[in-house]
């Protein structure tokens, strides 16, 4: 919206013609990330109230660990705070015509209303379970699937008109419609190496990288700080990825596909890893609000989707370790209890407990090492993200 306005005020008058860096990207990112700091931190203590007036505390699930215990009653759902700052400085300085930004927006707050409804459920109707997993994973579906039925075409393409006629045309030929260079499977470290994907293939991917983000950060989840400092590290290097698949000299230089307006979702991932920095001031041990669901569930949604457009999702993958690691052990944990107890009898356990980050809780770490250690892997993994730019 600012870009508009400086714009116009530009063409009105000489006078304005120091608005000119209104138009600048790099500009508009670092006052992005400013503006969710700032947010966060002005209106934090404001919500933390509020949601301790309304009583919504958090529930801690009987087989949680016992150190968890005293962490009953917590406000959760600070996850819309994080939400409401990332929205508002994202539409204040983002051009309003590009439409990455604003598919990234809707899936976001897509995730996180179904994350507030899980929370609602947990917080109010006193459920510790809140929404089953059954009715959550089909609403991410359908978020999931309706965003990568949409990227599908609109990456490659410049206009939503022209991503409707390829759409049209793609039904035409009987779903057998050939995708460009820019719509393949990037692998890493390696010069122009990229595997055709095809509509149905690129819409898997995309699922899977969406919804699997998604409940990946939110497993992270459990300890104070320990989910949101891994999302701004992650987030703000596929911002650098943002800006240079978006910039067709930078793309060439260093042999990456340019996707137009691709640059313009710098401005969403500073404002994403202000609205963090903001929101781990209230959430650092011992954490005086939980993000929830509602946070969680969106980040990821969020990391996955930029992840897609920008076409790293290996990249993705690699900076996410922690979230990746984290779980995997809850599906090996879950498989192989169930195998056991199949030909066993009884079921066996390949951690001490699941997540991964409890398992070392219950080895004796202490929470606040969890959390730091994570966060300088996740540090190592994301500069070794970065390294794929140019290490080719």
């Amino acid at each position: 919206m600012l870009p508009s306005l400086a714009l116009w005020l530009q063409g009105l008058s000489p006078e304005f013609g120091f608005l000119r860096v209104f138009q600048y990207l790099t500009f508009r990112a670092v006052m992005a990330a400013m503006t969710a700091l700032l947010v966060g931190l002005v209106a934090g203590p404001y919500f933390i109230r509020r949601l301790a007036a309304l009583k919504i505390g958090q529930p801690i699930r009987e087989y949680a660990m016992q150190t968890h215990l005293s962490k009953g009653g917590t406000p959760t759902m600070g996850g819309v705070l994080i939400l409401f700052a990332i929205a508002l400085s994202t539409l204040l300085w983002f051009n309003w015509s590009n439409r990455f930004v604003w598919i990234v927006l809707l899936v976001t707050l897509g995730f996180g209303a179904i994350g507030w409804v899980d929370d609602w459920r947990k917080v109010v109707r006193k459920d510790p379970e809140g929404m089953r997993s059954r009715e959550k994973y089909f609403w991410q579906s359908v978020i999931g699937l309706v965003a990568a039925f949409y990227l599908v075409f609109a990456v490659s393409e410049t206009s939503n008109l022209r991503v409707f006629e390829l759409f049209v045309e793609w039904v035409r030929s009987g779903f057998t419609l050939d995708l460009p260079p820019q719509s393949g499977f990037l692998v890493p470290f390696f010069k122009e190496v990229s595997y055709p994907l095809g509509v149905a293939g690129f819409v898997i991917l995309t699922y899977l990288v969406i919804v699997g983000s998604s409940n990946a950060v939110n497993l992270t989840d459990g300890l104070d700080g320990l989910a949101i400092m891994p999302v701004v590290m992650v987030g703000s290097a596929l911002g650098v990825f943002a800006y240079v698949t978006g910039n067709s000299v930078f793309a060439r230089y260093l042999l990456l596909p340019h996707i137009p307006g691709a640059g313009e979702l710098m401005i969403f991932c500073a404002a994403m890893a202000g609205a963090g920095l903001a929101f781990l001031w209230y959430n650092t041990h011992p954490a005086q609000v939980f993000m929830g669901d509602v946070g969680a569930l969106a980040l990821g949604g969020a990391l996955g989707t930029v992840a897609v457009i920008v076409r790293q999702e290996i990249v993705l993958a690699i900076m996410g370790g922690i979230f990746v690691v984290e779980a995997l052990s809850v599906m090996l944990q879950v498989t192989w209890f169930k195998y056991t107890k199949r030909r066993f009898g009884t079921g066996r356990r390949l951690f001490q407990m699941a997540p991964l980050h409890h398992h070392f809780e219950k080895k004796g770490w202490k929470e606040t090492q969890v959390v730091v250690r994570f966060w300088i892997v996740t540090m190592l993994l994301c500069l070794v993200g970065l390294s794929t730019l140019k290490l080719r």
